[in-house]
């Protein structure tokens, strides 16, 4: 047991939305060099249903609530400890995707892709997480992770090769 102290865990929310071709709407912030999920930090008090409604509607400017918990990826890097939490955020019909309308001091664009080239466009880690949301979505169930993976060592693929994730 350390004797260091930590820094506390933070938590974030993120949400997969997709258009009805079944893509994914990824988005590119200015600050990173990855594209992300839409989605942030949960603010002091706040749920993480309350945080990513929060999210969606300053990042993207559209109302939406999500509809199912995908999965819970718990991280540690040095002394700080992180939860991120996964949601479902539905299907967007083609006149809330034309509603969309960016924070543009933190994001410069935003796209609908593949999952197989969301997942290369996405940070590693994000990206590692996003098949095991997408066979929970199937499933109907949630995950919980850490640093992307299963806490016992099993990948997504395991189970579900041949699944259609939407």
């Amino acid at each position: 047991m350390s004797n260091t102290p930590s820094l506390g865990k933070s938590m974030g929310a993120a949400a997969l939305l997709f258009n009805k071709s079944g893509e994914i709407l990824i988005v590119k912030p200015t600050y990173k060099e990855f594209w992300a999920l839409p989605g942030g930090g949960i603010e002091p008090f706040e749920s993480p249903t309350e945080a990513i409604a929060r999210e969606i509607r300053e990042e993207l400017g559209i109302e939406l609530a999500p509809t199912h918990l995908l999965c819970i990826d718990y991280q540690r890097k040095g002394n700080a400890e992180n939860l991120q939490f996964l949601f479902d955020g539905g299907d967007l019909d083609k006149s809330a995707s034309t509603r969309v309308r960016l924070l543009r001091k933190e994001l410069s664009a935003f796209r609908f892709a593949p999952h197989k080239e969301a997942i290369q466009l996405l940070s590693p880690l994000l990206g590692a997480r996003l098949p095991y949301a997408l066979s929970a979505k199937c499933s109907g169930g949630c995950i919980f992770l850490e640093e992307g993976r299963t806490p016992l060592g099993r990948s997504h693929e395991t189970d579900n090769e041949s699944r259609s994730y939407h």
